[in-house]
């Protein structure tokens, strides 16, 4: 009887290893990948990026121990400062724990808010178009005082402490608003400005006044002043790093069970949702349109 020389038995467990791996999944790269596609906001809507939708997906993701490494895509044009913050700091928090690496890959756009979650990862990859920058602070509104005084229409605010109706849009602006809200935009930029020089230590090219002025860029010119570190694709970037038979997981919410009704059979409550949702819409058109999008 023929009997296997070490060599042999060593080929032979390999290729059953790796048979077995690609079968069920096991001894194979696996690499959960998230997608956070959207607005920054805390509303509980589709296309809305949060802490309270995201931190269950990212769990999940950094609990696979098979996973090397977890991916994340982001499309956003930014939002609201405090949710991009704590998706970015759950991202880092998570990384630590499980010491896993975090590979982020920007798709059209990662601006403003969208950009203080991508700074989270280990990596940052781009297509040479990618939108990515907007560090800065803004604050948008209208002012209808003089509209409403055209219709007759008066203005009653009632309130206690002096500064309560700051802003108010159908009031005239006061200097002393302005210069509150500004003070409190400078807080808030200077929070991202270190998030970003924490994140990318060593790695920025470029003063202050130039990166950190709101002014976006594209892909290349963003490898060159140090805010990503390379031109790449998902798929090419995971297949050099962990094999040509690396296994993407893709880590999504479950989809509601349930639908709107037909419009006929809806309540007013429902309708008001719609206008509100219809507002909404056409303030998240707004963000993407910035960016040409």
């Amino acid at each position: 009887m023929y009997e296997l020389q070490s060599d042999e038995k060593k080929s032979l467990i390999e290729k059953l290893t790796s048979w077995i791996g690609k079968k069920f999944g096991k001894g194979a790269n696996i690499i959960p990948l998230i997608r956070l596609h959207g607005v920054i906001a805390p509303e509980q809507k589709p296309n809305r990026l949060n802490i309270a939708t995201i931190e269950p997906l990212l769990k999940k993701a950094f609990k696979i121990k098979a996973a090397p490494a977890i991916a994340i895509i982001v499309n956003s044009p930014g939002g609201h400062p405090v949710q991009s913050r704590l998706i970015s700091k759950m991202i880092r928090d998570l990384a630590n724990e499980y010491e896993k690496k975090v590979l982020v890959f920007i798709e059209d756009v990662a601006a403003s808010g969208g950009y203080f979650i991508a700074v989270a990862g280990d990596e940052i990859f781009a297509d040479p178009s990618s939108i990515i920058g907007s560090i800065g602070v803004i604050s948008a509104s209208f002012g209808f005082e003089e509209a409403i005084s055209k219709i007759g229409v008066k203005r009653r605010v009632y309130t206690v402490g002096k500064n309560k109706s700051m802003l108010d849009p159908f009031l005239p602006e006061k200097k002393e608003d302005i210069e509150r809200l500004k003070s409190f935009q400078l807080d808030i930029h200077k929070t991202f400005i270190e998030h970003v020089k924490s994140a990318r230590k060593g790695k920025l090219n470029g003063d202050d006044d130039y990166l950190f002025t709101g002014e976006w860029w594209s892909g290349a010119k963003s490898l060159e002043l140090g805010l990503i570190d390379e031109l790449n694709d998902m798929h090419n970037v995971l297949r050099s790093r962990f094999g040509e038979d690396v296994k993407i997981k893709k880590i999504e919410a479950k989809k509601g069970l349930f639908q709107l009704p037909p419009i006929g059979f809806r309540t007013k409550i429902e309708a008001n949702s719609i206008a509100e949702e219809t507002i909404s819409a056409l303030e998240e058109r707004a963000l993407w349109s910035r960016f040409g999008l």
